[in-house]
């Protein structure tokens, strides 16, 4: 399914609302941009601030996050972009990214 491509200005949650940022990156994408930032690659990780979820053994509060898959049609430096509907797993929780507002609209992938 086509998705629009997200950016180093995309607001991103974890599934508990946490504060998700890019902890590196916009990785290899920083050539390729959209909307004036750099495009989001695959390999590019985010770390997770203010997880609500209570502190319990092996579960949350969602830490770390990356992107599970790309597109598999558009790549930026050799390496897959990141599409709006991207799977994508926060650790430990396993839960997803949420993809909350500033989704450019003009580019989409696949």
């Amino acid at each position: 399914m086509p998705g629009y491509l997200l950016h180093a200005g995309t607001t991103v949650a974890c599934a508990h609302t946490g504060e998700v940022t890019p902890a590196t990156g916009p990785g290899l994408g920083t050539r390729v941009k959209v909307g004036g930032f750099p495009v989001t690659v695959a390999t590019d990780m985010y770390a997770v601030r203010h997880c609500p979820l209570p502190a319990q053994p092996g579960t949350g509060p969602c830490v770390s996050a990356l992107w599970a898959k790309g597109a598999s049609r558009v790549l930026a430096g050799g390496v897959p972009v990141v599409l709006s509907d991207s799977p994508s797993v926060c650790s430990p929780t396993g839960t997803p990214l949420t993809v909350q507002v500033a989704v450019q609209r003009r580019v989409r992938g696949v």
